[in-house]
This record gives structure tokens, C-alpha cells and sequence, in this order.
């Protein structure tokens, strides 16, 4: 099996961010809607898989198995994902790229990937999926996303640059192999981990939040709810956005950028060097 070296990797990543930034809105819209989707599906079965679980090791254990499969489809099929796009620095760095078309890039890529999350989101506990357990997968999606809703500033912040360190050095080492095999084992392990660790994607909070959200807004599961404990005042996109989504998006930013510096200075190569 051929493997990439680092140089390599960084090479090819930078000269591939060329197409990102040039690439029409509408696909790149499209590929961000896609994206979103991907990651969402993966919160979806990973969230179904683990929601019966008592034991909170047990339930990251379980969560970490079946979320990789969104960044797995989210890199196979060519799509973009926020976050990872986080490494097209690289490119604006050796002006491969201007500044401007990273963030129309990112920009673009951000709002495709809310609206195919929360698309997702909303499809999920409006149209039976929560019914599993007999509601139970509807209060165990409400719980996660009043946890990661009235998390503090600061904590949401850090453990979204350590997620985001995760999942760039997963979109890197699924650029290692030139098999399909290669590439989802690559991908596969460094996500678990963030899974594990319970470190915070922007992105993948797209899904689990507003799916939580809506849950509650279902009559057929607020009850229950309701009757669970949790707190329903941080369920709203106010919360959501203000008390995670703003923090942990830019410390995606931050953990991102920090992998493509390392890969940049210390492997690309560069004008004049």
C-alpha cells in the first residue's frame, strides 16, 4: 500500500485548495449542504447506538465507533466541511489563494453546512427517528444538546481547538493512502478519539443541538422531556448559538489553523525555500 509522506500530504492539500476557493458558489453551497448532512448522519447513528447505554464511558465508547462514518463519507465524496477547510491556510500562506477566497470559501462552506445539519436535524424529530426506546432516543438527543447549550464560554472554546486538531490531522491522514482502506483508517481513529474525549465540532453541533431543540418543540416528546429533569430554558437557538456554536466554531478555527502551520513550516514546500 503506497503512503504519502508529510510533505506530500501538505503538498497536495494546499494545490487542491486552489479549486476549493475558485470553485462557483452554488457548488460550493451544495457541497456544504452535503457536508453538513454526512457529518449529521454520523451524529444520528451514533447517537442512536449509544442513547440506551447507562454508563458514560460506555456511551463515548459506543458514540466513537459510528461517528466516524461522517467525516469518512465527507472526505471519500469530495464534499466541504467547515472545519476542515480550516487547512486552506496553507495555500493562502504561499498565495496560492487570496485571503478573500479562503473566507468566501469558509463563509459559503459554513452556511451549507448549518443548513444541511439542521435540515437533518429537524427531518429526525419530526418524522419518527426519535421514536426509538419509545421516546427515549428523543430525551437522550434532548439532553446531550441542553448539555452542550448551557456549557461556559471558555470550556466550549478550548475543547473545540482540541477537536478541531483531531479532525484536521484526520483529513490529513486520510490523504496518506491511496487506497480506500488506507483512507477510512486514517480518518477513522483520530475522530473516535475526538469522540472519546468529548471535545466539541462545530459542525457536528449543527445536528445534535438543534435536533434536541426540536425534539422539544415535538408535543409527542416534550413530555416526556419534561418528565426527564433536563433543562428545556438553554433549548433555543439563542442559547445554542451564544453559549456553544459561536465559541466552539471559533476554536475549530484556531485548532485548524495551528494543524496547518505545523504542516506548513515544517513540511510544504515553499516559495524560496
Amino acid at each position: 500500500m503506497a503512503v504519502l509522506t508529510p510533505k506530500e500530504i501538505a503538498d497536495g492539500y494546499m494545490n487542491a485548495s486552489v479549486g476549493k476557493a475558485a470553485s462557483p458558489a452554488w457548488r460550493l453551497f451544495v457541497l456544504g449542504v452535503a457536508a453538513g448532512l454526512f457529518i449529521g448522519l454520523g451524529a444520528v447513528v451514533s447517537s442512536t447506538a449509544a442513547h440506551g447505554l447507562e454508563d458514560a464511558g460506555m456511551v463515548r465508547m459506543v458514540s466513537g465507533l459510528f461517528f466516524p462514518l461522517g467525516l469518512i463519507m465527507v472526505v471519500l465524496l469530495g464534499t466541504e466541511l467547515f472545519t476542515g477547510n480550516a487547512l486552506m491556510v496553507t495555500a493562502a500562506l504561499e498565495k496560492k489563494i487570496t485571503w478573500g477566497g479562503l473566507a468566501r470559501n469558509w463563509g459559503i462552506v459554513y452556511v451549507g453546512n448549518f443548513a444541511g445539519a439542521v435540515l437533518l436535524a429537524a427531518c429526525m424529530a419530526f418524522f419518527g427517528q426519535l421514536n426509538i426506546g419509545g421516546g427515549d432516543l428523543a430525551v437522550y438527543t434532548a439532553k446531550v444538546a441542553a448539555n452542550k447549550a448551557s456549557m461556559p464560554w471558555g470550556n466550549a472554546f478550548v475543547l473545540g481547538i482540541f477537536c478541531n486538531l483531531m479532525v484536521c490531522i484526520a483529513v490529513y491522514l486520510g490523504n496518506t493512502s491511496q487506497e480506500t482502506s488506507g483512507r477510512i483508517m486514517g480518518i477513522f481513529v483520530p475522530i473516535m478519539g475526538f469522540v472519546l474525549a468529548g471535545f466539541e465540532h462545530c459542525v457536528a453541533n449543527m445536528y445534535y443541538v438543534p435536533a434536541g431543540i426540536f425534539a422539544n418543540m415535538n408535543a409527542a416528546y416534550a413530555p416526556l422531556i419534561a418528565e426527564a429533569g433536563i433543562n428545556t430554558a438553554v433549548l433555543n437557538f439563542g442559547a445554542f448559538f451564544m453559549n456553544n456554536l459561536i465559541p466552539v466554531t471559533l476554536g475549530n478555527i484556531v485548532g485548524g489553523v495551528l494543524v496547518g502551520l505545523m504542516m506548513y513550516y515544517c513540511h510544504a514546500t515553499r516559495q524560496g525555500k
